[in-house]
This record gives structure tokens, C-alpha cells and sequence, in this order.
């Protein structure tokens, strides 16, 4: 087997185990929290925020981060903030406010680090013919998370309407050895310069850049008219990010109506997730030649057509203060449906891979003389806008939320299809000066 794709591989097992631990984490802490301040009312911490704390610092951290790695390289970038996500699962054994927040502030900065990491870490690995492929392989890898940890909170979670202590114990446990193995497989991993690649799809060699080099070329790269574009549909990503991995499992345990399985629901929530993340990262992966000649744009529009039925059930289906905490109030299906809300749940899996894999091979391909600031950049406007969310998810109730989404899928859409359409439009340029100059000799 090809280095680069065998690397690829490792890269997304690594990621697999390690957000097996984290996306589990993240889809039951607030459903969590709520039964940690029932048994210690001294405890005050809140799930939403805690989640801002960790995108907010992760927002800006990513202007620092490929400073960091023009130093460090991707391998080691990736090496010490998976070090964050361990020691962010571990303090939930022992459940204390400032530690709650500190963690997240820690983790923030790691998460910059392994996000930029990784994304540079890919770029290295693959070209304008294999970016595609190797971003659908990754993301389908990395969706894989979704399903053990999910699988391990549906069974312990069965029948509770209280998560007790020696539960949480045992699930912490549990994911903190997980995201342990996945370190381990993050170890494993060639370092990037065996690999002699590094030019953009126009074929101008990388040049190595200081620190200093580096952050500017962050900035300056920011303010182009392609990435400024593709920052909305960076920020529709962030929003997305925010509402299924953190507010739309906590609605669906909240709402009392689904009955007593509203709890164990949570966590399959996150199976069903996974399952469309992963179905399209498969597919996408699959079909990374093809994709490439057809463009990028349909795949992006039909994740947000999938978005939009997504959205439209679950107005439907859960109660506007389910974001809130428990309620015995209904939705226009009256009682909610379980079966629509695990379908919402692999809609807004499959839409979301939809934009993630295209999202990946712009930055990948487009960009990849410039990957460490790219995704630096990617990740900046998709944390803002995630810690934003989770803010305003505090504040609005499930309707509200759901607008601001529909309205910032529209033009995140729009904005990346702009994008690709010049991609196109530059490559046909360049494909005809080429026969022209052909035709001459």
C-alpha cells in the first residue's frame, strides 16, 4: 500500500479512538452536569458554557497555531493537543466548577493545535488526484467515533431518568483509556518530510516560514476574496457543529414526552450521527475521482438540502424549550416520534459530512502550498461561530435556533459554490492557454 494513504489511515484511526472519547464527552455533558448538580449543589458548571469556553479559545488560538507548527510540524502539533482532550475527560472524575472551566480553556488551545495539525498533516499526504479520496477516508474514519462511545452511554444510560456517580465513573474511565490508545497511534505516524511533497495545485514548491512568516501569512491569507467566501461556510459548519453535537442530543433527553428512554436516546443520537458521517465519508471517498471532475458544489448542495429536511423534523418533532432543561411540553407531533428524531440525527450526520469532506479538499488542494494556515483560518471561523452558538444556545429556544441555521446554510452554500465555481473557472483558463500553446508548437 501507498506510504501516504497507509499514513492517512493511521492519521484517522488516531482521530477515531481519541473523538470516540472527546464526541462522546461532548454529546452527554450537559445531560450529565445536570445530574452532577443534583447530587453536589455546590457544582455550578454548565455544559453550554463550557463548550463556548473550549471554542472561544480555540478561535483564537488558531492565529497562533501555525507559528506553532512551522517549529513543531504537524506530528508533534497533533501529539500534545490530543494530550488536552485526556486531561479534559479526566477532570470529569473528579466534577469541581473551576475545574470544569480550566479544562476547557486547556483544551481550546489544544484542539488548535491537533485541528491545524491534522489538516496540514493530510495536505502532505495527498495531491490535486488523491485529496478527495483521502479527505472522505479520513472523515469516514473519524465519524467512526460516534458509534462505540454512543453504543456504551445508550446501554449504561437504559432506564435512568439520574445519572449516578459510580455511572459517570465508569464512563470516564472508559474514554479516558480510549483516547490513550488513540495517542498511541498518533505516535506511530511518519513524520511528513519523508513523504517529498509540498506545492499547491499550481505547482509552486512550499517554502519553510518562521514563526513570525507564518502568522502573517495567516493574516494575509484571510483576507483574500476566495477565503473571506469560504469563512461563511466555515461559520454554517461552526453552527452545525455546535447544534448536533451538544444542543440537539441534550433537547431530545430533555424532553419528557419521548418517555423514559428519553435518556438512552441521547446516546443514540450519536450512533445515528455517526452512522451519516461516516456513510458520507464513504462515499465520498469512493467516489473521489469522480467528485473531482463533477466539482465539489453539488456535494455541498445536497448536504444542505439534506440539512433543510433535517430542520424541518425536528421543528416539528421536539418542544422549543427542550434546549433548556427537562419539560413535559410538545411539538406539533404530539408525542414526539423517536424514530424522526434518530432519522434527524443521521440527516444531520450525512449533511454535515457533505460539507466537511468538500470543505477538506478546497483547503487541501486549493490551498496547499499555504495548508497550515488554511485550516488554521477554517478553524478559527468555525470555532467563533460554535462558541457563539453555544452561548446563544443558553438564551434561545429551539425555533430561533433553527432559523439562524437555515439562514446561515443559505449562504454558506452559496458562498462555497462562488469559490469552486472560480476554481473552475481558472483551471478551464488554464487548460486552454495550455492547448493554445500546444497548438503553436
Amino acid at each position: 500500500m501507498d506510504q501516504r494513504l497507509t499514513s492517512v489511515i493511521i492519521l484517522g484511526l488516531g482521530f477515531m479512538l481519541l473523538f470516540t472519547a472527546f464526541q462522546t464527552m461532548a454529546n452527554i455533558e450537559q445531560t450529565v452536569i445536570n445530574s452532577i448538580k443534583t447530587d453536589d449543589p455546590t457544582f455550578t458548571g454548565d455544559g453550554y458554557t463550557s463548550l463556548a469556553v473550549i471554542y472561544a479559545l480555540l478561535s483564537i488560538s488558531n492565529w497562533i497555531t501555525p507559528s506553532v507548527l512551522s517549529k513543531t510540524g504537524p506530528k508533534i502539533a497533533m501529539l500534545l493537543g490530543a494530550l488536552t482532550y485526556c486531561f479534559f475527560i479526566v477532570t470529569f472524575l473528579w466534577p469541581q466548577t473551576f475545574l470544569l472551566y480550566l479544562a476547557s480553556g486547556i483544551l481550546g488551545c489544544g484542539a488548535a493545535l491537533i485541528w491545524t495539525g491534522q489538516g496540514m498533516y493530510l495536505s502532505k499526504c495527498s495531491d490535486e488526484t488523491t485529496i478527495s479520496r483521502n479527505s472522505g477516508i479520513f472523515w469516514a474514519l473519524l465519524q467512526m467515533s460516534m458509534f462505540c462511545g454512543n453504543l456504551l452511554v445508550f446501554f449504561l444510560f437504559q432506564g435512568k431518568t439520574h445519572i449516578d456517580e459510580s455511572t459517570r465513573t465508569l464512563i470516564f474511565s472508559i474514554l479516558g483509556g480510549v483516547a490513550v490508545i488513540g495517542i498511541v497511534f498518533l505516535l506511530t505516524l511518519k513524520n511528513t518530510s519523508t513523504f517529498n511533497v509540498g506545492a499547491d495545485e499550481d505547482g509552486i514548491p512550499e517554502i519553510k516560514q518562521s514563526p513570525k512568516q507564518a502568522f502573517v501569512g495567516a493574516m494575509r491569507l484571510f483576507m483574500t476574496k476566495k477565503m473571506l467566501l469560504l469563512s461563511v461556510s466555515f461559520v454554517y459548519t461552526g453552527l452545525a457543529l455546535s447544534f448536533f453535537s451538544g444542543v440537539y442530543g441534550a433537547s431530545i433527553g430533555f424532553t419528557n414526552a419521548i418517555g423514559s428512554s428519553a435518556k438512552q436516546l441521547v446516546g443514540l443520537n450519536g450512533v445515528f450521527l455517526g452512522v451519516g458521517e461516516v456513510l458520507g465519508g464513504v462515499a465520498f471517498g469512493l467516489l473521489g475521482k469522480r467528485s473531482a471532475k463533477w466539482g465539489r458544489d453539488p456535494i455541498v448542495i445536497t448536504g444542505f438540502i439534506i440539512h433543510i429536511i433535517s430542520y424541518f423534523l425536528v421543528f416539528m418533532n421536539l418542544p422549543d424549550v427542550a434546549v433548556f432543561g427537562d419539560t413535559d411540553e410538545v411539538a406539533y407531533f404530539n408525542p414526539p416520534i423517536p424514530s424522526v428524531a434518530m432519522l434527524c440525527s443521521f440527516l444531520l450526520g450525512l449533511g454535515d459530512a457533505c460539507f466537511n469532506t468538500q470543505i477538506y479538499s478546497m483547503l487541501g488542494g486549493v490551498f496547499a502550498k499555504n495548508s497550515a494556515e488554511a485550516f488554521s483560518i477554517f478553524k478559527f471561523s468555525q470555532s467563533v461561530a460554535t462558541a457563539l452558538s453555544f452561548v446563544y444556545s443558553t438564551h434561545f429556544g429551539l425555533r430561533v435556533q433553527l432559523v439562524i441555521l437555515l439562514v446561515s446554510g443559505i449562504l454558506g452554500t452559496m458562498s462555497f459554490c462562488l469559490v469552486e465555481w472560480s476554481v473552475k473557472r481558472s483551471r478551464a483558463l488554464i487548460s486552454n492557454d495550455c492547448e493554445t500553446v500546444d497548438n503553436k508548437k
